[in-house]
């Protein structure tokens, strides 16, 4: 943290962060984590739930990727994080090809237990499944994962990322991982505060989240920067 005092204009950019007091101005350090949902599986198109299925990316997805990244902008990044499942590890590697990478296994997909490659509507007479869809999200699928257990170990992913990030001096990071965590995740930390639902995301896209060590340490929240990729002009 860097400390000015007295008045005067003071330049800024994407990596500073200025804060105000009686006592002086202080610039802290930010840093970008953008947080991508992969791309389409074959299971995906059929309505499926795939948790720890581990199906690779289709022929649509891929396509989908490449349009995306012909037509739009990823942000420019240090390190690529990615959930171990194919379809993240995949996605990451036709956004930022070549790009360095490191597996987090705390940021894969929930355990949909028994309802895990089946679809809404052969589950639809299914009281188990019927019961789950009726309560709150941090419940648990049958032999599965509950909500509360996913966004357990998103935190986890997001502080152990972050340690990273300030201790390497990484400003921007890309994390290449699922929907439902990327949800949980957003409702539960995200500034501003959003209901599950509304942070849903489409295939190859998600949301620039920027941290500085303040907010986390004394909040343990992160503001939501926009939308990505952006629309080349």
């Amino acid at each position: 943290i860097r400390k000015i005092f007295g008045k005067g204009t003071v330049s800024k950019n994407s990596d500073i962060c200025e804060i105000k007091s009686k006592r002086g101005v202080y610039f802290m350090l930010t840093y970008k984590i953008h947080i991508l949902r992969h791309g389409l599986t074959q299971a995906n198109l059929e309505g499926r739930y795939i948790g720890r299925s581990d199906p690779p990316l289709c022929e649509q997805g891929r396509a989908q990727l490449r349009e995306l990244a012909a037509g739009c902008e990823y942000p420019s990044v240090q390190r690529v994080y990615t959930s171990p499942l194919l379809r993240a590890r995949q996605t990451a590697e036709m956004i930022y090809p070549g790009q360095e990478q490191e597996t987090v296994d705390k940021l894969r997909e929930l355990d949909f237990g028994d309802f895990e490659g089946r679809t809404a509507a052969e589950l639809e007479h299914d009281q188990a499944f019927r019961a789950w869809i009726a309560a709150p999200p941090s419940a648990r699928t049958p032999n599965g994962e509950s909500g509360a257990d996913l966004l357990g170990r998103a935190v986890e992913a997001a502080a152990y990322i972050f340690a990273q990030m300030m201790e390497q001096r990484m400003t921007d990071a890309a994390v290449v991982t699922h929907g439902t965590l990327i949800m949980n995740l957003l409702a539960a930390m995200g500034l501003p505060q959003r209901s599950l639902l509304r942070w849903n995301t489409q295939p190859g896209a998600g949301y620039t989240l920027l941290l500085t060590p303040q907010m986390w340490m004394r909040d343990h929240k992160f503001e939501v920067y926009g939308q990505i990729p952006l629309r080349r002009v």
